[in-house]
């Protein structure tokens, strides 16, 4: 029986790690706290900055020595765009990739999570659905409130693109005034968001990290199956 090594190299500016095992090499990254955008977050707030996770997907894409990716999810929120800029590259990923929604995916959050091949969520997690907002000095002006619209309707379909949840569905959620005090939006426990569609399971790290596997075998399978037939054409 192969023996797993739990070695680790770990890269303390980003919080990343990549596990080597018997099965293969995974890379794991966190996305926590706010996501932080072109502004720079204070100093006491807990932050995930965009420009540190970009590069880190394009490369881990592009290894030869990374057969999947595990992302740890537990943020706040923070700047649409950013975000939006996350999920957009792990969403265009080829290798396998696989979220897992630990403590909250509020706000920006939620197209992070569904942009994964699998979403997991904690049994003990949750998830705010709530519409675009921003606080500070807003301009009362009719194109304000369409930029708005605008971006609603991008984080949107990204999001019904990306999962099995139903427009309507979602969009009512999102509106809803009888949950939050102050505020407009639903916070779904694990099991709704799986039922909603925003989630495919309920899972542990275990869970995660077995589904990564048996998804990198597949692929490598076909990837040697696809090579193996080149070679007999030629």
């Amino acid at each position: 029986m192969a023996e797993t090594r739990a070695d680790t190299n770990k890269e303390p500016d980003t919080g990343a790690v990549t596990t080597h095992s018997a099965r293969g090499n995974l890379h794991c990254i966190t996305i926590i706290g706010t996501i932080e955008g072109h502004q720079e977050a204070p100093e006491s707030t807990k932050t995930t900055k965009y420009e540190h996770v970009l590069p880190q997907l394009a490369a881990i894409e592009e290894s030869d020595d990374i057969d999947g990716l595990l992302i740890l999810l537990n943020t706040a929120g923070g700047d649409v765009e950013a975000g939006l800029a996350i999920a957009e590259l792990i969403a265009g990923m080829h290798k396998p990739t696989l979220s897992l929604v630990l403590g909250g995916g509020h706000s920006i959050g939620i197209p992070l999570a569904v942009a994964a091949q699998r979403t997991l969520i904690a049994p003990s997690a949750s998830m705010m659905l709530h519409p675009v907002r921003i606080s500070g000095t807003v301009i009362g002006a009719p194109q304000t409130y369409e930029y708005f619209r605008q971006i609603q309707s991008r984080i949107t379909r990204f999001i019904v693109a990306n999962s099995s949840v139903e427009e309507h569905e979602l969009s009512r959620r999102m509106m809803a005034t009888d949950e939050l005090a102050t505020d407009v939006g639903t916070v779904l426990g694990a099991q709704e968001a799986v039922d909603l569609g925003l989630c495919d399971a309920i899972g542990t790290l275990h869970d995660a990290l077995a589904w990564l596997h048996d998804a990198a075998d597949k692929r490598k399978a076909e990837r040697a199956e696809q090579q193996e037939t080149s070679e007999k054409s030629e």
